[in-house]
């Protein structure tokens, strides 16, 4: 079977990615890593995006989106994790595809044109303080209405204006709830992470008023899982976007730099690593392609569905680890200063590789769903 993105998808590509190099370079991107204390939200990025359509992809027609689909999505995240982009952009998303799964009709209709014109952002509080990605350490008292735990790291919680919050009732069934900014007994407390190109919080909710996503196509435990599918495969197309970029750069430097008079990439050494690198990264990025497309035409909670999610998150992550490394140590000595962009690459990649899952947790699904016990 001959599996490839559509021209139109390309374009979209081509498009997200000129749009970059235009008006959000690698100058743009250090301008917010030296500034630690800004909010990390650009919004010359965030109203192109929103011009280009890319916060409206996964959002309905009706909803005023593109009505199209994770395959689509995933072509933006890739652009997005080349140009090491900082911004929202994912749990906004994420947020739109949870309130579009599991949302009432009138909840679409509140929250789904705002988050697709970028005049709300978005974000995800789906790791509890017991460390799984589910909720699990955040509760929801008897009335349905209230919530309390911690929930951490959370992405761009600053900014949101919507949270999305996974949590457990009294029986440990999950489910996914909307919070809004200034809600009672709602804290929110900003995180260090080493990657500069993002910022994180904990969201820390004390009796805080909530309201249930009820009466979508999805609701409670399958609703949860569907929406960290979707975040597993967006994460691992902006680790694939992110490994590609670091490697071309790293080729195209070694194919020009010089020791004892000809090229290093000409090193036996070098040149079999890059090979490696290379076959690594592809097939990483065919498993994000096939995963994007199982969830499209699928079920989150398919087996098969599952081992393709599981599939890409896991060589998604290993290939931007070994590709950002790679990129470090080929440039020689400048790879390892500040002045450099190859520390952007890295720490992009360590940090965004556990998201979701890390590989190895991922590794251990997939045993699970394909071994007999």
């Amino acid at each position: 079977m001959f599996f490839a993105l559509t021209e139109d998808q390309q374009a979209f590509a081509a498009t997200v990615r000129e749009f970059l190099a235009d008006r959000f370079d690698l100058d743009a991107v250090r301008g917010v890593v030296e500034d630690p204390d800004g909010d990390g939200h650009p919004l010359t990025l965030w109203k192109g995006l929103a011009e280009q359509g890319a916060l409206a992809v996964l959002v309905p027609e009706e909803h005023d989106g593109l009505g199209l689909g994770l395959l689509d999505a995933q072509v933006v995240a890739r652009e997005l994790g080349a140009g090491v982009a900082p911004g929202p952009w994912t749990t906004t998303v994420l947020a739109a595809e949870a309130v579009r799964l599991a949302g009432s009709p009138e909840q679409q209709a509140r929250w789904l044109p705002a988050l697709a014109a970028g005049e709300t952002v978005g974000t995800v509080a789906l790791r509890g303080e017991a460390g799984s990605w589910d909720g699990r350490g955040i509760t929801v008292d008897a009335s349905g209405e209230r919530l309390s735990g911690t929930a951490s790291p959370v992405d761009y919680p600053a900014v949101a204006g919507l949270i999305v919050v996974a949590a457990t009732d009294h029986a440990g069934a999950p489910g996914l709830f909307l919070v809004e900014p200034g809600a009672q007994g709602l804290v929110v407390r900003d995180q260090h992470t080493y990657d500069g190109t993002a910022r994180v919080g904990a969201v820390e909710l004390a009796d805080t008023p909530a309201e249930a996503l009820t009466g979508g196509s999805l609701s409670g435990a399958d609703a949860v899982s569907a929406v960290l599918a979707r975040g597993a495969v967006l994460t691992a197309a902006d680790l694939v976007g992110l490994a590609r970029e670091a490697l071309t750069r790293t080729v195209d430097y070694d194919r020009d730099r010089k020791q004892f008079g000809v090229p290093v990439g000409s090193f036996q050494a070098i040149k079999h690593t890059m090979a490696d690198l290379h076959v690594g990264v592809t097939m990483a990025e065919h498993a994000v392609l096939f995963a994007a497309h199982a969830l499209d035409t699928g079920d989150a909670g398919d087996p098969a569905t599952d081992v393709a999610v599981a599939v890409a998150k896991a060589k998604a992550a290993d290939a931007a680890w070994a590709a950002t490394g790679a990129m470090i140590q080929f440039f020689g000595g400048i790879g390892f200063t500040w002045e450099h962009e190859a520390h952007f690459f890295y720490k992009r990649a360590r940090r965004r590789a556990p998201l979701f899952g890390t590989a190895d947790e991922h590794r251990e699904r997939l045993a699970v769903l394909t071994m007999d016990r």
